[in-house]
């Protein structure tokens, strides 16, 4: 039991004894102290007013009293009107560090036997991934990491989108003007050729129009005739009639695209378990429109369109097969969802994709609980806002969105000249300056875009980012590399903080409890951020982490100290902390540096 569950265990006592009322533990629970009272741990006594029969500063002062004579933990409290705020036994926090750092599973929660699926990334096959991206990227894999620290089997899926009209569009512009071009040849990424010739169909394509415009064309009929998108339009139809000369250019092309993919998710850490391909997966689905309209959870209109009616889910109507027998994009995705399920028996299925999809994805999930899927309530659409750059920051490759290989460049760009700047890379030769580079640029750009809340729409500052004060991913950074620094220089001097001994220690000082006060939290931050798919709870955490450890290293600097227990057990400390902040960190997606 720790200290919340044994304080808790005593207020239920207390109600018991006090008032001989049972309250229940989960109508229970504590607050940390705000920092402007004395505390650890404040009790709410408002709700229970009713019990007491009395005014909550007498309720929440016979709680008290009761508390600090009954519960070991607690040593003495102060009441703020109706705010029980519990002052703790100083030498209880050298228990819990001893048993925080005894544990060898440091934010790793054992197994729940629950499975689940994070899907994430989705890209097209017709252009480089782009700013967009490196939000869902990183917010994918590390909602994955966290869910797996919390005990669960996790897949990391990718579902590429790797057919229809727009893939189409970047083979005949490169039919019409790619003269046998190759990603070596241009020496270019594969992802970008193609994407190079998407944007030479769009320019070529809007000149066809505005000749037809010219001719005498509406701009309706010019956008629908033009010869270009005609030819698109057959080429799609030719793909799916398995054309060899058109399924051989799409394999090709494509090929190009994940040589170039592999690349891009390599520099941003992700990874994956498991590929889905829309081009094997668009046709799925059609059997389970068959079984809805058996099930009469669909219904057929006169020209033969299929039909759910979620009106009585607040929604309205909506079409899950065409007339003439052709998917759309909610038929394959039912079919997937049975695929994916089929696949690994899932509890939980969380789809990484932005919010302008909420509505597709509640209708969705409305269906296949309708169908009564057993995975239908694991169904989870981690919706997330748009990121926005300042203008005239970066300027990307292709002109209308911010790539993602440039973004990743320029930041570790910028990193090394910040880091310069700031003389943080004396000793260090060129390979272990550009490792450093890298480390830092990388962990600004994720840090900067995992600490909002996802729903969030964001503005990501680059500039910002990379400063070494404030919330930022290098500030953390620096503080890991410095509290290493620390530990080198004790092992140099022969501290023994790996088996340190605890029994000269009689005191601990505010401000190594408060920081293991927030060590000890590290677990429960992991459940929220689970709870909450949301990446923010840990990066909030681990600033806070961060900042207190630089508090408790300006209050009691640690080689000023001469007893050797109290030496050893703040080097154990530090250790624990740096522990803390990689483990943290590495949920998240971001390397530490050792030094710096």
């Amino acid at each position: 039991m720790n200290i919340q569950e044994s304080i808790i265990a005593g207020i239920q006592l207390a109600f018991q004894n006090i008032y001989n009322h049972e309250v229940a533990v989960d109508q229970l629970s504590l607050a940390p102290t705000r920092k402007e009272f004395e505390g650890t741990y404040t009790f709410v006594v408002f709700p229970y007013l009713k019990v007491s029969q009395t005014t909550p500063e007498a309720t929440a002062n016979q709680i008290g009293e009761y508390l600090k004579a009954n519960v070991t933990e607690v040593a003495g409290f102060n009441v703020v009107k109706g705010f029980l705020n519990l002052e703790l036994n100083e030498l209880i926090w050298l228990n819990v560090f001893k048993g925080l750092y005894a544990n060898p599973d440091l934010g790793q929660l054992p197994s729940n036997g629950q499975k689940v699926m994070v899907e994430y990334s989705s890209p097209n096959t017709n252009k480089p991934l782009h700013l967009g991206h490196l939000r869902n990227n990183f917010l994918g894999y590390s909602v994955a990491e966290i869910l797996k620290a919390n005990g669960y089997d996790v897949t990391k899926a990718n579902l590429v989108n790797d057919r229809g009209i727009h893939i189409c569009k970047s083979m005949v512009a490169y039919q019409h003007w790619g003269n046998g071009e190759t990603p070596e040849s241009a020496n270019l990424k594969g992802d970008h050729l193609a994407g190079k010739y998407y944007v030479i169909f769009d320019k070529e394509y809007k000149k066809q129009i505005e000749a037809l415009k010219a001719e005498g064309n509406s701009e309706e009929e010019a956008k629908k005739n033009a010869p270009l998108l005609l030819e698109a339009q057959e080429m799609l139809r030719k793909w799916e009639a398995n054309d060899a000369e058109v399924v051989s250019l799409w394999k090709q092309m494509n090929s190009w695209v994940y040589a170039g993919f592999a690349k891009t998710y390599e520099k941003m850490g992700v990874n994956f378990d498991k590929f889905y391909y829309e081009s094997d997966t668009y046709l799925l689905g059609k059997d389970i429109v068959e079984e809805g309209l058996q099930k009469g959870v669909f219904f057929k209109k006169e020209n033969g369109s299929v039909w759910v009616d979620l009106t009585d889910e607040g929604l309205d109507e909506k079409l899950v097969l065409r007339g003439d027998g052709t998917s759309v994009y909610i038929t394959q995705d039912m079919g997937t969802a049975d695929l994916k399920y089929n696949d690994f028996k899932l509890n939980k299925s969380v789809y990484v994709v932005g919010n302008e999809q909420d509505y597709h994805f509640d209708v969705l999930f409305k269906i296949m609980r309708k169908l009564g899927r057993s995975y239908g309530d694991g169904l989870y659409h981690l919706s997330y806002g748009m990121v926005d750059l300042p203008s005239g920051k970066m300027k990307s490759r292709e002109g209308t969105v911010v790539d993602a290989d440039d973004l990743m460049e320029e930041m570790i760009n910028t990193a090394a000249h910040h880091t310069k700047e700031l003389g943080k890379i004396d000793g260090f030769n060129e390979e272990q300056a550009a490792e450093l580079y890298e480390t830092l640029g990388l962990g600004a750009l994720k840090y900067f875009l995992l600490k909002v809340d996802p729903k969030k729409r964001m503005l990501f500052n680059p500039q910002e980012s990379i400063e070494f004060q404030g919330n930022t991913g290098p500030f953390i950074q620096y503080s890991h590399a410095r509290i290493k620094s620390i530990l080198r220089k004790a092992e140099q001097i022969g501290v023994d903080f790996k088996n340190p001994d605890f029994s000269a220690i009689s005191k601990i000082e505010e401000s190594e409890s408060s920081l293991i006060f927030l060590l000890s939290d590290f677990t429960k931050k992991i459940k929220i951020a689970a709870d909450e798919y949301s990446p923010s709870v840990i990066a909030q955490y681990l600033f806070d982490l961060a900042k207190e450890y630089n508090r408790f290293y300006a209050d009691l600097p640690i080689f000023h100290e001469s007893n050797s227990s109290i030496l050893a057990f703040r080097v154990a400390l530090s250790a624990l902390t740096a522990a803390t902040i990689k483990r943290g960190m590495s949920l998240l997606g971001i390397h530490v540096p050792e030094r710096m």
